[in-house]
């Protein structure tokens, strides 16, 4: 029933500090200063960002211990390691502790908590000034979607792993509190009797506001059956439409809350759908990485990368007009990359959060081009400026190995996910850039 509310004793047991019901209590390591202290000493008075396409090879530097800041040798910026899959978590060496994903924000609403994901399953809390683990996240189990609440630090939205029930939870990090905000079976089942999930297949956000989410509903074999759009301050589901079968890769809400953006395979490709699932137009003929961006004027932009084109273009679409920009080409010298974008930095609109990984490149860096191997923060214009972060330093050996890299609103925190060099698919970690509040100009 939507506002019933359920106290969870492990929420109680994880907010008072006490060891989870079950689980042996994890060490923790000794407290280390604070980001905002190992960092300030990194950014003296006139400190300059790198900027530009900038080409340079990745130096060696050792891995970081837990919550130790280290300076980036190239590009000067402050680098921390946040997690220590090993020591924090029963998995041990084989497991991985990681942020989840790029289109997903990782920071709550004032940037004092972030999340992390391990490789059972199981979501991580941590304190994002201090890099203190504070447990393991009641209630939140496999592909949960967690989505921070837009203005209170202390809450966060999750759906059933997977979707399964086609509900929208709220947990209140505080008090440990459950409520449903949107129970959607029933009215789901009117239209669709054999309707079993309501999620964004683990990739999509809400709007920025948090009030307007799209969601794919699928049957219990996963085959899709519809989408919806609805209003979390109504409750109220704005539009319902058949999928005939064809199901997307994801779903995603755009920033503004005007577009329902599903990205699929095949002859429908990705398509922009207005709130209400009357009227769409098409985006891009494939699903490839991406992100929805809010550009300097405030309107809903979708950023990804053409493989097929000439030059393998990343581009970003105006969802209001459809007019597309092409911002820089990424088959350079004969090379190759893959990408992924977090467009989550909503006060300062105009920018996106570029990661690159699996080059196709010569041994060393014979054939190493600028955008390969880093973080940069992009401008969202027609001749884009770059802004160099950070070499992430992760050997791409398989799906876990990608640096996943996502940004907090203001644009002065990214975390992405590293094996640091030793190409295991397993021994990965997050990290964190602290970035001066001025590296992009004012927030709005």
């Amino acid at each position: 029933m939507t506002g019933h509310f359920v106290l969870s004793w492990v929420g109680a047991a994880l907010l008072l500090g006490g060891a989870l019901p079950g689980r042996a209590a994890q060490a923790e390591p000794p407290a280390q200063a604070g980001v905002e202290a190992q960092c300030q000493a990194v950014y003296p008075a006139g400190w300059r960002p790198v900027e530009g396409r900038h080409l340079a090879a990745v130096p060696p530097l050792p891995k970081p211990a837990k919550g130790q800041a280290v300076v980036d040798p190239v590009h000067r910026t402050c680098v921390l390691r946040v997690t220590d899959h090993a020591a924090e978590t029963s998995l041990g060496p084989r497991g991985f502790l990681r942020n989840d994903y790029s289109r997903r924000q990782a920071f709550n609403a004032d940037d004092s908590r972030l999340l992390a994901i391990a490789s059972d399953g199981h979501w991580h809390l941590y304190d994002a000034r201090t890099l203190q683990r504070l447990g393991q996240v009641p209630r939140l189990a496999g592909d949960a979607e967690p989505q921070w609440h837009p203005t209170d630090p202390n809450r966060l939205y999750f759906v059933p792993n997977n979707g399964v029930g086609m509900k929208l939870l709220e947990l209140d990090l505080r008090s440990g509190q459950e409520r449903v905000v949107g129970d959607f079976a029933e009215r789901l089942r009117k239209r669709w009797p054999q309707a079993n999930t309501a999620w964004t297949k683990s990739e999509g956000s809400p709007s920025a506001d948090g009030r307007y989410w799209c969601f794919m509903v699928d049957d219990a074999q996963w085959r899709g059956v519809g989408l919806i759009t609805w209003d979390r301050d109504t409750d109220s589901i704005l539009g319902m439409r058949d999928l005939n079968g064809v199901r997307p890769d994801h779903v995603s809400m755009s920033p503004s809350g005007k577009y329902c953006v599903v990205s699929g395979t095949g002859s429908q490709g990705t398509v922009a759908w207005t709130r209400d699932l009357s009227s769409s137009r098409r985006l891009h003929h494939a699903s490839e990485h991406s992100d929805i961006a809010l550009d300097a004027r405030g309107r809903d932009v979708y950023v990804a990368i053409d493989y097929q084109a000439s030059g393998g273009p990343v581009f970003m679409v105006d969802l209001d007009s459809g007019e597309r920009r092409d911002l820089f080409d990424t088959y350079l010298s004969g090379t190759a990359m893959a990408l992924h974008i977090s467009g989550r930095s909503f006060a300062r609109p105009g920018w996106v959060l570029v990661s690159t990984y699996a080059d196709h490149a010569a041994r060393g860096n014979a054939g190493q081009q600028w955008p390969h191997r880093k973080l940069f923060a992009m401008s969202l214009e027609a001749r884009p400026r770059i802004v160099n972060l950070a070499h992430h330093r992760s050997e791409f050996a398989k799906y876990w190995t990608e640096p996943h890299a996502s940004v907090n609103r203001d644009f002065t925190r990214v975390v992405f996910n590293s094996n640091w060099g030793i190409r295991s698919e397993t021994d990965i970690d997050m990290y964190m850039v602290a970035l001066p509040p001025t590296l992009l100009g004012p927030a709005r």
